[in-house]
């Protein structure tokens, strides 16, 4: 069980809060952390109508990641290919000829939003109806070219998770997500107590109430309502997984980078219906969301096992990202996530028994070890290279060579002459003679 936060952690997360309300000019904001998949913190400025973890908000484009754990599902499942034209499922439809990759990755072109009326603002229709106004000519980019955020592309990819699964999208998304991972405030349309959306006048600074319709055919865009607590929990789970929902293999596709924006200045990509941001210890994930009169965050750091959520009834004001990022950078200052405990290894996988020690590429040392069952190669200390046993082969699983098959190649003596993993040669002495290239000393073999 996580231990509660220092009071000097709760004083500056609470002070971050209540700035973020305070110079955004919104009229509520809760935000929430979580640490090794438990919430631990909560905190509500302004007029919260209820408990701060129990209030909830419209999440907006959260909502898309629900969409995303569905698809990936029926992925696993065998249902579908993500690399598959969603017509396979949709038939001819507008834009349907893009793959379910493409989709969950905004990289198929289409608009950014659907014809018509401004759907955020507006009582949603059938698909069908969406089908026939988004006939596929108003594309913005050719297929593949560039990143191109579509919350068309979601309204699309809800249809194909209904016709599979043969009941509603929100029905999936209540029957295999929130029923298995127990989140039970979360709900397609505000129930008990929740905020009321609002848009502050720029100039008399009064609130304006925002409509909050039924979104129809785009609800797997933005539709869902949810709390600090519920999406504490969501949290857990992008950190670890859930046997009846994800696991966490397959979340790390979803998060891997498939698109991004050259303008980015490689600050943002985008996985398989998550959103990837530089910071943290490396790099956050989740998604950010936007309705009118709503604004919200939901990112963890899979590293450092930490998760933020905010969520305030304002749509505009709070720069969401950075004010999730910058919760869970004091968290970390303060409060530093712990490494993982070492153990010790009880065997080592007899792939691996000809392969530890020094190893040379050229005349660079690497030293390979045992680490928790996996093969690390490191050069000054500093892990450069990881495989694992998979198969009775050794495979590649982070840096350079992760995918690659490192093979350890015997003399007629059967002693080992040498490692090659993907044409790369390491050796016991540097330039080893007699080992293929860049075995041998250039100096003397030229």
């Amino acid at each position: 069980m996580s231990r509660p936060l220092a009071d000097i952690t709760d004083r500056r997360l609470r002070w971050l809060v209540a700035t973020a309300q305070a110079e955004g000019q919104v009229p509520s904001v809760v935000a929430g952390v979580v640490r090794d998949g438990e919430l631990v913190w909560s905190a509500g400025v302004g007029a919260v109508p209820g408990e701060v973890h129990d209030t909830q908000y419209k999440i907006g484009s959260i909502t898309k990641t629900f969409t995303a754990v569905l698809v990936l599902q029926l992925a696993d499942e065998g249902r579908l290919s993500l690399d598959a034209p969603a017509s396979e499922v949709l038939g001819g439809v507008g834009y349907a000829d893009r793959t379910i990759r493409q989709l969950l990755a905004h990289s198929g072109g289409l608009q950014a939003e659907p014809a018509g009326d401004w759907w955020e603002r507006s009582e949603g229709g059938s698909f069908d109806e969406l089908a026939a106004a988004n006939d596929g000519s108003a594309a913005a980019f050719e297929t593949g070219r560039q990143f191109h955020y579509s919350n068309l592309g979601y309204g699309l990819l809800g249809e194909v998770i209904a016709r599979l699964r043969g009941q509603s999208w929100w029905e999936a998304v209540s029957e295999r997500i929130l029923v298995p991972l127990g989140m039970t405030r979360t709900a397609y349309q505000a129930s008990g107590a929740h905020a009321q959306g609002w848009s502050v006048h720029p100039y008399t600074q009064t609130l304006i109430a925002e409509p909050l319709p039924d979104t129809g055919a785009m609800a797997p865009a933005g539709q869902v309502w949810s709390t600090v607590a519920d999406l504490g929990t969501y949290c857990a789970f992008l950190l670890d997984g859930h046997a009846d929902v994800l696991s966490r293999d397959t979340l790390a596709l979803a998060f891997t980078p498939q698109s991004g924006d050259e303008h980015s200045g490689l600050a943002y990509a985008h996985g398989l219906g998550f959103q990837i941001f530089r910071g943290g210890s490396g790099t956050l994930v989740g998604h950010s969301g936007s309705m009118p009169g709503f604004h919200a965050i939901c990112l963890v750091d899979r590293s450092r096992r930490t998760g933020v959520v905010g969520l305030a009834n304002a749509m505009t004001g709070i720069p969401v990202t950075t004010f999730g990022a910058s919760l869970l950078d004091e968290l970390e200052k303060w409060e530093p996530a712990l490494p993982p405990v070492w153990v010790a290894n009880e065997v080592v996988p007899a792939e691996l028994k000809d392969v530890l020690g020094v190893w040379h590429w050229g005349p660079t040392p690497f030293v390979l070890a045992c680490e928790g069952g996996d093969l690390v190669a490191r050069r000054r200390g500093v892990e450069n290279w990881r495989f694992a046993v998979q198969d009775s082969r050794i495979v590649g699983t982070r840096g350079y060579h992760a995918g690659e098959e490192l093979r350890v190649v015997h003399r007629g003596d059967g002693t080992v002459s040498h490692l090659d993993v993907g044409t790369f040669i390491l050796t016991r002495e540097p330039y080893q003679a007699g080992a293929p290239i860049p075995g041998g000393r250039p100096d003397l073999d030229g």
